[in-house]
């Protein structure tokens, strides 16, 4: 639960920033943990990378872009930082299967390709309908059974007890030196 906040709260952090420098090393000074870790706990929890995730949502903000404003392309490009028009355009060609020129000129608005935004609180309602397995807690053991002595009986402090101890004592003399 703890690791999915942090996720949480990352994913949420990228959104605000897609249009800045969003390298594994800023992103990985952002949570405070190692890129190994994070990048093994991003996988994890979303089924992606971070960096094809982070790829994919600045494409999907640039298409959108393109499609609800008259900036140019290259001007998009280096919004969502791409280093040229050139790559720019590659990349969403990868993603979009067309051009930004050709997908901003579309007469309907494809949804292939387009990346929304990874919500992980929908999965903690997923979990509360599934069947929860309820186990009974287990008694402790004591303390002593696991080097094999055995604890002597407990008894409760009632006369009917006490007979049971001090019986075998009575014939038992002390011997002293």
């Amino acid at each position: 639960m703890y690791h999915e906040s942090i996720v949480s709260e990352l994913l949420d952090w990228i959104e605000h920033n897609l249009d800045q420098s969003l390298t594994l090393d800023t992103i990985a000074a952002k949570s405070g943990y190692s890129k190994w870790h994070l990048q093994r706990l991003f996988k994890s929890f979303t089924g992606q990378t971070l960096g094809t995730y982070t790829r994919q949502r600045r494409l999907t903000m640039a298409a959108t872009e393109l499609r609800l404003t008259q900036n140019s392309v290259l001007r998009i490009a280096d919004k969502y930082q791409f280093d040229s028009q050139q790559t720019f355009t590659r990349t969403f060609k990868k993603q979009f299967n067309t051009t930004p020129a050709v997908y901003r000129r579309m007469e309907s608005w494809p949804s292939q390709g387009l990346c929304p935004k990874i919500e992980l609180e929908e999965s903690d309602t997923q979990a509360i309908t599934q069947p929860v397995a309820i186990f009974e807690p287990q008694q402790p053991k004591p303390e002593f059974e696991w080097m094999g002595i055995k604890p002597a009986p407990s008894y409760n402090c009632q006369k009917t007890a006490w007979p049971k101890w001090i019986s075998p004592l009575d014939g038992v003399t002390s011997k002293s030196c």
